[in-house]
């Protein structure tokens, strides 16, 4: 099975009301799962509007994670992350790495970017279409 086929199962998984799936081919199996319906947030917690500029990012466009892996900002622990906060980054450059079943997969910058925020931390675990970073193109 192709990446690509890898992506488009993880997608159609994920616009369906599927709550399990899993396939097994020659040499493959895949399992994919959802997480049980978010808590209900108490009726006396009321949201706190967010300030102008917390807003303003939250508008800045992300770089999601195109599959379920860990999340590592390094080629190794003892290297510099890929791109951190302030990174200028051309499009197509690594900006961090997704370990799934034991490969490294390569993140691309979409454009020519810069890194505003990394909102994971290394070694964390990314779901498909969450998102890793925020960037300002460029």
């Amino acid at each position: 099975m192709t990446n690509q086929e890898i992506y488009d199962l993880i997608a159609r998984f994920d616009s369906s009301s599927l709550h399990t799936l899993k396939l097994t081919c020659k040499d493959f199996s895949i399992e994919l799962g959802r997480n049980a319906a978010p808590a209900a947030v108490p009726a006396a917690v009321q949201a706190v509007p967010a300030a102008p500029a917390a807003q303003a990012e939250e508008n800045a466009p992300v770089i999601a994670a195109p599959l379920v892996g860990t999340f590592y900002a390094a080629p190794a622990p003892d290297q510099p992350p890929f791109a951190a906060p302030g990174a200028v980054m051309k499009k197509g450059e690594t900006v961090c790495l997704l370990e799934a079943m034991k490969t490294m997969i390569e993140v691309p910058a979409p454009c020519d970017c810069v890194i505003e925020t990394v909102l994971k931390a290394n070694g964390e675990l990314a779901s498909f279409g969450e998102a890793l970073m925020r960037y300002k193109p460029c």
